[in-house]
């Protein structure tokens, strides 16, 4: 004889096993609607650049649009909290910078927990920053631009897409390493930023690659040096801060994606592959290359543990720096 309790378990089953289906059939079914990709920054700027070329690839790969959304404020913290906050659907992704492991070290509080708020996608490229000064300052080395700001001390500036970002951190790292202090010119973006000192209304800018080198190339800016240890293919001629006698100077940007947490495994394994596979395209990789960065793919768990591990060693930077956490 069944017992009442037996119809609750049997029902309990039923259910559990059709909820269990219909998650099975969405994962499978996905995306049957647009992605948004949010860009934390403002349009313009090199996370603006990487994502608009990803999003074409991804949605070729997806069958959906995947549609840019520019969320910028707070050095990246809007848009975040905004991707944090969004059903873990796979519908909401995020493009970000090294921002993502910068702000826990200049911020006392965010209002989400990279462990626990959001998820790791995929990691998606390196680039180099390039030391530019505009063509009206009179120097054409890293030794001369050195000269001239001991010559003018608190006269130069340089333009900053924002507080605490990886240019402004590699620009108050020179400045240390040289013994100088730039005064830092703030704007809300990359983009805003590289308008402004291309009109010649800044002097000094640690740009990213990808945006700075057409502009280099036109001859709108005069690029000295770039950040990374190694030269760029992009630039050969470029010499590294690292070989001018900034030792240990190893600095640029890292773009990847990231989504709320809980996505569900499947729907995740699809926005990594996608991503992946718009990495190496080989008119992704080229037209990165061109611009100066390196297209990479890696696991959501390596692009985690990198996160991470960049978020220790921007805690000592800051602290060296003297940046008081905001």
């Amino acid at each position: 004889m069944t017992t009442p309790a037996d119809c609750a378990r049997l029902l309990a089953c039923a259910l559990l096993v059709a909820c269990s289906a219909q998650v099975q059939a969405q994962g499978t079914a996905w995306p049957t609607r647009p992605i948004r990709m949010i860009v934390p920054l403002a349009a313009g700027g090199p996370s603006d650049t990487i994502a608009r070329i990803v999003a074409a690839k991804m949605t070729e790969a997806l069958g959906q649009n995947v549609i840019v959304e520019n969320r910028p404020g707070a050095s990246g913290i809007i848009g975040t909290e905004v991707t944090a906050r969004a059903p873990a659907d796979g519908y909401t992704i995020e493009l970000v910078s090294n921002t993502i492991s910068i702000n826990p070290a200049v911020f006392r509080k965010l209002p989400y927990d990279f462990e626990k708020d959001l998820t790791a996608v995929s990691l998606l490229a390196a680039t180099p920053y390039v030391l530019t000064v505009h063509p009206s300052l009179p120097v054409k080395s890293v030794k001369e631009l050195v000269a001239l700001a001991k010559a003018r001390p608190g006269q130069l500036n340089h333009a900053s897409g924002g507080v605490g970002t990886g240019p402004h951190l590699a620009m108050e790292w020179f400045g240390q390493l040289t013994g100088i202090k730039f005064e830092q010119i703030v704007y809300k973006g990359g983009g805003p930023a590289l308008i402004d000192f291309i009109a010649g209304q800044t002097q000094i800018y640690m740009a990213n690659m990808v945006t700075m080198m057409p502009h280099v190339r036109s001859g709108k800016a005069r690029a000295l040096a770039i950040s990374k240890r190694e030269r760029s293919p992009a630039a050969p001629e470029l010499p590294t801060l690292n070989e001018l006698g900034l030792k240990d100077f190893d600095e640029g940007g890292q773009h990847g994606i990231i989504a709320p947490a809980g996505v569900p495994k499947e729907i995740l394994s699809k926005l990594h592959g996608a991503a992946v596979a718009a990495m190496r395209n080989s008119e992704v990789a080229q037209r990165l290359a061109a611009e100066g960065s390196v297209a990479v793919a890696g696991t959501p768990e390596d692009y985690r543990a990198l996160v991470l591990r960049e978020t220790a060693k921007w805690r000592k930077v800051v602290q060296a720096a003297g940046i008081q956490p905001q």
